[in-house]
């Protein structure tokens, strides 16, 4: 392997002799990476690690994004979020089940193996609405794998049915749940628990809720959102977290840094931040320190709706060997004001897999490889920009991001006189 034979930060000089003997990073390590700017060095260590892991293959998904509702009960006072509305707000919806299945039905037209299945806290949909779904995806799709519910939507289901946790996600795994996805994971800080309600999720009770899901064999997937109000410290503390969960259980298959996206919510109006909240220079740091740092998992994904499909593309030198999947037609950060497009075509993917050296790789949910591109003639199927038509495929942004009555919620005053 050919390693830099000069770091620009000499802080940087222990920890890749580290990585060259394959040796577990320290918290200490773990500050030094994420306060360093010497990113080339940091994204070539990583790249050692990915390589030691995954040669040079890059994975992706054809998957479809399904929000069945963005009613939620958490929209006054988790304050990044762009997404949610009140019952009776501009632009909340909740989808009958036949409208799932009708938007679910643009699988018949793409070669679609993932349902990523996300949405709001709704207070009066029962864990029944989500059976039946699951239920009724899999009769309809029955090769399409299901990927569904964070962990704190399993929370919030577990409150209003007055069951456990573990009941939640043994009736979503035998309504046919495959693994769920990592969202809902906000860095495990005193500062981001200051944004949001009580009934959102403290980090040990989300790590608690995937505990119980890796015991009962259902896989998970890990997140940290970054670049609101955390500090380097609470970063780090967060990603070791996981990594001690992961060495205790096995069950995370991988981890994505997501960006936050200051528009349109009221952490980003009272920090004066508009557009992105991160800067490329910080993504690929977070890919790469998270490549280094959490060793026992096995694979670090891009987002590419968040962070650009061209600084994902970076991304693949920097430790990252999955570059998310298709998507077709992404809500939660298209509401935030993310400018990226709806949906990537294989001929995108490939295109930008193969032109940063790499291989790319179709996978399922559960990393299994479903084909590979040796043979792949460019131009087979186009992806429209703006995901496939139908009413259901709309985005509308809120437009006054403060709480109802353009009330200054006491919760973000609180925040960001903390930051000054």
């Amino acid at each position: 392997m050919l390693m830099p034979a000069k770091h620009i930060d000499n802080a940087l000089s222990p920890i890749a002799r580290k990585v060259e003997r394959a040796e577990r990073l320290t918290r200490e390590d773990g500050l030094t990476l994420f306060n360093s700017s010497d990113l080339l060095t940091i994204g070539r260590l990583a790249d050692l690690a990915n390589q030691r892991k995954n040669g040079d293959r890059v994975c992706f998904a054809a998957n479809q994004h399904l929000n069945p509702t963005n009613v939620c009960i958490l929209r006054n006072t988790c304050v990044f979020c762009s997404f949610a509305r009140m019952p009776n707000e501009d632009g909340a919806y909740t989808r009958s089940l036949d409208e799932v299945f009708a938007e679910a039905d643009a699988a018949r037209d793409n070669p679609t193996r993932e349902f990523h299945i996300v949405g709001g806290l709704h207070p009066k949909l029962s864990l029944d609405y989500y059976l039946e779904m699951f239920r009724g995806l899999k009769a309809r799709h029955p090769d399409v794998h299901i990927k569904a519910l964070t962990a704190v939507e399993v929370a919030h289901l577990a409150r209003i049915e007055k069951l456990s946790t573990a009941e939640v996600l043994r009736a979503m795994q035998d309504a046919g749940v495959t693994s769920l996805p990592g969202g809902g994971a906000e860095v495990f800080s005193p500062a981001t628990r200051a944004t949001i309600a009580d009934r959102k999720l403290t980090g040990d009770e989300w790590l608690a809720v995937h505990r119980e899901a890796h015991q009962i064999g259902l896989p998970s997937n890990c997140t940290m959102l970054y670049g609101h109000v955390e500090t380097m410290e609470e970063r780090i503390d967060h990603l070791l977290a996981l990594r001690g969960l992961q060495d205790e259980t096995g069950g995370f298959l991988t981890y994505i840094p997501l960006a936050y996206h200051p528009d349109h919510n009221e952490l980003g109006e009272a920090l004066g931040r508009t557009g992105t909240a991160t800067t490329g220079f910080d993504d690929l740091k977070n890919i790469a320190v998270g490549r280094l740092v959490l060793d026992n998992i096995p694979h670090v994904k891009t987002h590419w709706p968040m962070v650009t499909p061209f600084i994902s593309q970076v991304a693949l030198g920097f430790g990252c060997d999955d570059l998310e999947g298709t998507v077709v037609f992404e809500r939660v950060y298209h509401e935030a004001g993310a400018g990226t497009p709806m949906w990537l075509s294989y001929d995108e993917i490939v295109g930008l897999i193969r032109a940063a050296g790499k291989t790319p790789v179709e996978r399922d949910s559960l990393y299994r490889t479903v084909r590979t591109f040796e043979d792949w003639v460019p131009g087979q199927r186009a992806a429209p920009k703006e995901g496939p038509e139908g009413p259901t495929f709309h985005i509308e942004h809120r437009g006054q991001a403060r709480g109802k009555g353009k009330r200054q919620l006491p919760v973000v005053a609180g925040v960001v006189e903390g930051l000054e």
